[in-house]
């Protein structure tokens, strides 16, 4: 149900931040709403189902509130970023700091409105794969159950890793994911990992795909990500 989705709006514009709150709870959504990254820190984030943060706030950017919320806090939740910035490096940045998507100023209410609801229901819907279903990827899937990777209905054995790695890229197609994103999720309680540690895991992801090798993709000086 929307009326159980709460959304933190951080916007230092506050005309903006009004329309925005006076729409998305017309729709049901829980709204807050701050007006710096700085203050957005000093609630309990966990509590979000999905945050809308402008680039553009004060000493803090939205790309660092983000960096936070992935990085520090841990938290998943999606992200949509603001901006009357609308360039490809700025666009870019967004995904690699873990945006799910990248709005720019001015902005239909209502192409808003229609993407938090499709965002929300992708991410939350009671028909998401659970640890025991196979997630479908083109004609590849991931078994949770048993950590394998399928493809065209042959089981392919993958290390913890490998099946880590290629489960994090493929729940978030599209998303660049640096290498040092990569070991901070994947090797978070490892000791001695690096860059290259990344790099050898990749090839030997993309030797098990056979003929879908090309489903990892690299974008040269950002990171890697899953696109079918």
């Amino acid at each position: 149900m929307k009326e159980n989705f709460r959304i933190l709006i951080a916007e230092d514009e506050e005309d903006i931040c009004e329309i925005l709150q006076f729409n998305l709870e017309s729709e049901g959504y829980t709204i807050d709403v701050v007006h710096s990254a700085e203050d957005a820190l000093k609630k309990n984030l966990s509590i979000y189902h999905l945050f809308l943060l402008d680039v553009m706030m004060g000493k803090m950017t939205g790309f660092g509130l983000a960096q936070k919320i992935r990085k520090e806090l841990d938290l998943t939740a999606p992200i949509i970023f603001l901006t009357a910035r609308n360039n490809e490096n700025d666009l870019l940045t967004g995904f690699t700091v873990g945006a799910d998507d990248y709005m720019a100023k001015p902005f239909s209410i209502r192409e808003l409105q229609a993407r938090v609801k499709t965002i929300l229901n992708r991410t939350y819907s009671k028909n998401a794969s659970a640890e025991s279903t196979i997630l479908s990827l083109g004609n590849i899937g991931l078994d949770n159950k048993t950590k394998r990777l399928i493809i065209d209905g042959k089981k392919v054995e993958l290390t913890r890793k490998e099946f880590e790695i290629l489960l994090l890229l493929a729940k978030n197609q599209g998303r660049i994911f640096s290498r040092e994103e990569i070991l901070d999720r994947i090797w978070s309680d490892d000791v001695i990992v690096t860059d290259r540690t990344v790099d050898v895991n990749m090839t030997r992801l993309r030797k098990k795909l056979e003929g879908y090798s090309t489903y990892i993709r690299n974008k040269a000086g950002y990171g890697y990500f899953f696109e079918i």
